[in-house]
């Protein structure tokens, strides 16, 4: 089962993909398409299953893993955990009901805090840092922000992995695979070919299409962690100008983490705001995007996706990446610009 505030969809696909290669037919249930397997599930003839384990309203507590896998552990869902330390006691008792490996983000304190005491499952850690079970070493920047490196098993080489997905944050998604996959008994060599040929999956830095030089990407980004990954990395992608279009996901969230928020959508060149998804909430905050665009110089609010698009279209150059953001429905926006410079292109 995997965990954590960000990155479970990208990790549970990328175990999945190499648990396939690594000939263990695993079932899988992943909360994104993984192009690998045409679809976010599969079943498979071996005992194994792959699962996204959701922290939000305790659903995770519903799973009893022999394997979990804990991420990272971030301030998100505060409308239902209220503070940090639920959330952190929430996962502590998820790492209770697994009952034989703990694979876990030795870098994250709130990861650390919740496994404290935990002794019904043997605690393996990855991350950066010396120290860790599993760490990365020799990382080197490829173009378009895809990461080069090395996995260490107890300080000593285990293998080199060569991502094909941007964004240093995917190092530690690549390493939790690594790690899990180790522990699962597949080989070294399989798992760095499997990890190289790894894609994405829908909605996480998806490229939708070129048009005259100009980049059409969607992400599932929505909180201001998520957003500072990919926003970072699309920064060092080498495009000449980056557009983010984002849609504020909830009142709640917008409200608690605005200055969050404010600084993460400061990094790109441009920033257009929808307005902001109720999803299940009415606006007892009194938060509009009006309040976060003050917060971000230079940005713009518009109501609707076509006036979005219009803003964007009438101002992007070739070589320039829009990219639109959110945990909404903000990818309508990012078809909608695709649409538009397929009818340009066929004009």
């Amino acid at each position: 089962a995997v965990s954590g505030t960000h990155g479970k969809t990208t990790t549970t696909a990328m175990i999945t993909q190499v648990c396939i290669d690594g000939n263990l037919d695993p079932s899988a249930i992943i909360g994104g398409k993984l192009p690998y397997i045409g679809g976010n599930g599969r079943v498979g003839k071996s005992e194994t299953i792959i699962c996204e384990a959701c922290e939000y309203v305790d659903t995770f507590l519903q799973l009893t893993p022999a394997v979990s896998i804990i991420l990272n552990i971030d301030a998100d869902h505060l409308d239902y955990f209220k503070t940090v330390d639920n959330i952190i006691k929430s996962f502590h008792q998820f790492s209770t009901q697994t009952s034989r490996v703990l694979i876990v983000n030795g870098d994250d304190a709130n990861t650390r805090k919740a496994v404290q005491g935990v002794t019904g499952a043997k605690i393996i850690t990855f991350g950066l840092k010396p120290g860790n079970d599993y760490s990365a070493a020799r990382i080197s920047d490829k173009e378009k922000a895809c990461e080069d490196f090395t996995v260490l098993k107890n300080g000593k080489k285990l293998l080199d992995v060569s991502l094909s997905i941007p964004g240093r944050h995917n190092i530690y998604n690549a390493l939790a695979a690594a790690a899990t996959a180790d522990y699962l008994g597949i080989p070294a060599d399989c798992i760095a070919d499997s990890l190289h040929r790894f894609t994405g999956v829908h909605r996480r830095f998806e490229i939708l299409g070129k048009f005259n030089g100009i980049t059409v990407a969607d992400d599932f980004a929505h909180h201001p962690t998520e957003l500072t990954a990919t926003l970072t990395a699309a920064m060092h992608m080498g495009f000449r100008q980056v557009w983010a279009l984002f849609q504020p996901h909830t009142f709640s969230r917008t409200y608690l983490l605005l200055d969050d928020f404010a600084k993460a959508l400061s990094i790109p060149d441009h920033v257009i705001l929808s307005r902001i998804l109720a999803v299940r909430e009415t606006n007892i905050y009194h938060i509009y995007s009006k309040d976060l665009a003050e917060k971000i110089p230079g940005s713009v609010c518009r109501d609707t996706f076509e006036e979005m698009a219009d803003y964007v279209m009438a101002r992007a150059q070739p070589g320039d990446l829009i990219l639109t953001l959110g945990g909404g429905d903000i990818y309508k926006c990012a078809n909608l610009i695709v649409k538009r410079y397929q009818e340009k292109t066929e004009q």
